[in-house]
């Protein structure tokens, strides 16, 4: 960024702190972080971010991309949480090796994880999971408050033949209070 004659203000730190970091910002995005977060990694403010989104496209990309790619994995883990699935769950344990091994950084290797024993399991479908979607996806169906609408009209009448006056002061009376 060029600075104009008589121009003061901060340097533009797109370039020494953003750009080199489009890669890890990526990630972060993936990852799930916040836009505050990574402003805090990168040593940039808000505020600074959002000019750079509106200046420099590669990195609006690069921010909605992969928070895209982030929400898709989450809505497909929780599609899957409400369906159940099939999984294969894997159990390492450490041996001693009959001779140790000189590895290339000098160290010894004196033991080695060994695949004991593969298992197939289910998840059974997650009855909130199937909760959440469904108010979120079929609202119209499944929000807690169901919209009623009423037709006709309600009659509110009092067979006051036959009442006193006295009684009918305090209906009168009891109707204001």
């Amino acid at each position: 960024m060029k600075e104009l004659p008589g121009k003061r203000g901060r340097k533009n730190k797109y370039f020494t702190h953003v750009q080199p970091r489009l890669e890890e910002i990526a990630y972060w995005c993936r990852d799930g972080l916040t836009e505050e977060e990574i402003c805090k990694r990168l040593g940039i403010s808000v505020a600074s971010l959002n000019n750079y989104k509106n200046e420099y496209i590669e990195l609006l990309e690069a921010l909605k991309t992969n928070r895209e790619i982030a929400d898709y994995r989450v809505e497909n883990s929780l599609y899957l949480r409400a369906l159940g699935y099939e999984y294969e769950e894997e159990t390492w344990e450490e041996f001693e090796l009959d001779t140790p091994v000189l590895k290339e950084d000098g160290t010894i290797q004196r033991t080695e994880l060994r695949l004991t024993k593969k298992v197939k399991k289910k998840q059974a479908p997650d009855v909130t999971a199937q909760i959440f979607w469904l108010k979120n996806r079929r609202p119209d169906k499944w929000r807690d408050k169901q919209d009623i609408e009423h037709s006709g009209s309600i009659k509110n009448e009092i067979d006051m033949s036959g009442l006193s006056l006295e009684e009918l002061r305090r209906l009168a009376k009891d109707d204001h209070s």
